[in-house]
């Protein structure tokens, strides 16, 4: 299947494409701060540039959208028709660049939290969030909030 627009319309459509402030990230800090757990944004000069920053719990947050990050979930496992070949190696980089930087963070000393866009429409998940946050919780991979 061939791209319904051209070169110029698709690198327009991927310009818009939010890295940071999306939704689920406000969500996350706002779950955050409505418990009272402070943050920094950003990162910057951490493996991966965390979302949040939490320097004195020693917590880096990650808040990954399903289908960017490859998720295992339906919304994660869906596969592009077009363009396929060159989705897979982007999403298969975009893991592998995941992986590396929980990696450095935890070598490092750092504890890394991982919030999945799905799991953020269960049940309990703000609790399951800040408890895991706080260091309350060994894992909360129900809750798309998993320690590495």
């Amino acid at each position: 299947m061939t791209d319904v627009f051209t070169p110029e319309q698709r690198s327009a459509v991927m310009r818009r494409v939010k890295g940071r402030d999306t939704a689920p990230e406000l969500a996350v800090r706002r779950i955050l701060r409505a418990a009272g757990v402070g943050y920094r944004l950003g990162g910057a000069g951490l493996p991966g540039r965390p979302d949040l920053v939490m320097k004195g719990r020693g917590v880096a947050v990650f808040v990954h959208g399903c289908f960017w990050h490859g998720h295992d979930c339906a919304r994660g496992g869906r596969k592009p028709k077009a363009n396929a070949a060159y989705w897979s190696a982007k999403i298969d980089r975009n893991r592998a660049r995941d992986e590396a930087s929980r990696a450095a963070l935890a070598a490092a000393g750092w504890r890394v939290v991982t919030v999945w866009e799905c799991a953020m429409k269960t049940d309990g998940f703000a609790d399951r969030l800040t408890a895991e946050v706080r260091g309350q919780a060994a894992a909360v991979s129900a809750a798309g909030a998993t320690s590495d």
